[in-house]
């Protein structure tokens, strides 16, 4: 069982990092106006506005800044401002043990889940692909706020991950499978494979989102994970949304899983609101789930956060 981090309570502090790309002032004010709004103390690392070309800094900058914010026992979660590129670059620098020894409440999703799923692989601690700092806006749907709190404030369990109303899931390939989930974005996930961080997926439930990407690159990338084994002996496959990826060659997204995915013969659920959707289910990363694609059910079964 991975660590759980303590959980996020009002008048917590929160940690800002920038581990990406650039972002703007204005926007980091408007959104961390939000989070104290709602509670919570802020404190921003010292290379949230840095810009390095497309980058937020060197690597060894935000790393620094993701580091101290483990290091600082008053900081509870830590959150990103943003995704981009440039996440992996910062790997390297990181200390895992010390992560280990303060485990701290990290959400995220896009080039974020290249920091997400190493900190449980070689941390051992439960992550989440939900929230970054950009989504702490007044017109966020109440659908984002409601799991993510769930996953992060409270030891609910079991709990379901479900769509919004008229946004179906669909299992694809039937299984009953349980197993811890690993994931992220494709491209992403993608492009760690043959590096150091590369993302075990043995035994794991993978889950794959992504955005903007034509259909025949959500093809490249789902046959290089293929042929590098991604698939063989995961335990089973959700894929979330495309959003905004448009059709290629007149195959749609939707055709290019039925065509290459099912085929696999793993169980095989679709249509998972996440990330870069307007609709965002709180997804643990390294937390044991059930995949009933028998039932059409996705359930978290375990807390993902502790009480102390």
């Amino acid at each position: 069982m991975a660590i759980r981090p303590p959980l996020l309570e009002a008048g917590d502090t929160v940690g800002i990092v920038t581990l990406g790309s650039p972002i703007e002032r204005p926007v980091v004010e408007a959104r961390t106006d939000v989070l104290q709004e709602l509670g919570f103390h802020v404190v921003l690392g010292d290379y949230v506005y840095a810009r390095d070309g497309f980058l937020a800094g060197s690597d060894r900058e935000r790393a620094y800044d993701f580091m101290r914010m483990v290091a600082e026992d008053d900081i509870k979660m830590i959150l990103p401002s943003r995704g981009g590129v440039g996440v992996a670059g910062i790997l390297p620098y990181l200390d895992f043990s010390l992560i280990r020894r303060h485990p701290k409440i990290i959400s995220g999703y896009s080039d974020i889940t290249a920091l997400l799923n190493p900190i449980y692989q070689f941390a051992d601690v439960i992550t989440f692909q939900s929230l970054m700092l950009i989504d702490f806006r007044m017109n966020t749907p109440p659908y984002n706020y409601d799991p993510f709190y769930e996953a992060v404030s409270t030891l609910q369990y079991p709990r379901q991950l479900e769509n919004p109303p008229n946004m179906p899931l669909v299992s694809r390939v039937p299984g009953n499978i349980t197993a811890p989930i690993v994931g992220g974005t494709l491209t992403t996930f993608a492009g760690l494979l043959g590096t150091p961080y590369e993302i075990d997926t043995n035994g794991k439930i993978v889950v794959l989102e992504d955005t903007h990407e034509p259909t025949n690159t959500v093809y490249r990338y789902l046959k290089q994970l293929a042929m590098a084994g991604a698939f063989d002996d995961c335990a089973g496959i959700v894929m979330g949304e495309c959003t905004g990826c448009p059709v290629s060659y007149g195959e749609s997204y939707e055709e290019v899983i039925e065509k290459y995915l099912v085929p696999l013969n793993k169980p095989l659920m679709t249509g998972l609101a996440t990330a870069h959707g307007t609709f965002k289910a709180a997804v643990p990363i390294g937390a044991m789930a059930n995949l009933n694609t028998d039932d059409n059910t996705f359930t978290i079964i375990e807390p993902t956060v502790s009480s102390v």
